[in-house]
């Protein structure tokens, strides 16, 4: 197994509540997985993020401490999604297929197809007692499946 980190790239619309749920998550199990990767995430459509939203969202904060995760002072505002973030990435995720595929064709054609992409809503059709878990156990899976193919 190398040292070296692999990167994932978590993202969703405004890289505001399930992309950064799913970074901190990840990263906090996945030393227990003895896995060599590290996640970070970005937003698509971060314009859409009102102003005076904060940096974070509450409910993503508060699912984090019920679940006794850290932010260690990894408190930021919401990072728009770049090319080099795609190319830094050894694997992609996008939070919602029918939300971020479009965005994904329209602001980033060629790697639109280099994402998996997964089914969470956003608090439009899913509350976060809802959605967050959904994510948490999305991310278990991952977790799996990375310890499955190191082996």
């Amino acid at each position: 197994m190398t040292t070296d980190h692999s990167q994932i790239l978590f993202l969703c619309t405004g890289n505001y509540y399930r992309s950064r749920f799913a970074e901190h998550l990840f990263n906090h199990h996945a030393p227990g997985y003895q896995l060599p990767w590290k996640a970070f995430s970005r937003g698509l459509a971060i314009e859409m993020v009102g102003e005076d939203s904060g940096p974070i969202s509450l409910a993503t904060l508060i699912a984090l401490q019920e679940r006794g995760i850290p932010i260690n002072g990894e408190i930021r505002s919401p990072i728009a999604l770049t090319e080099q973030d795609l190319k830094t990435a050894h694997h992609i995720v996008a939070l919602k297929h029918a939300e971020h595929h479009p965005l994904m064709s329209r602001k980033f054609p060629n790697w639109v197809d280099k994402v998996e992409y997964w089914h969470v809503h956003d608090i439009d059709f899913a509350s976060p007692a809802q959605a967050l878990p959904e994510i948490e156990e999305s991310v278990q899976r991952l977790l799996v499946r990375f310890t499955n193919q190191i082996v």
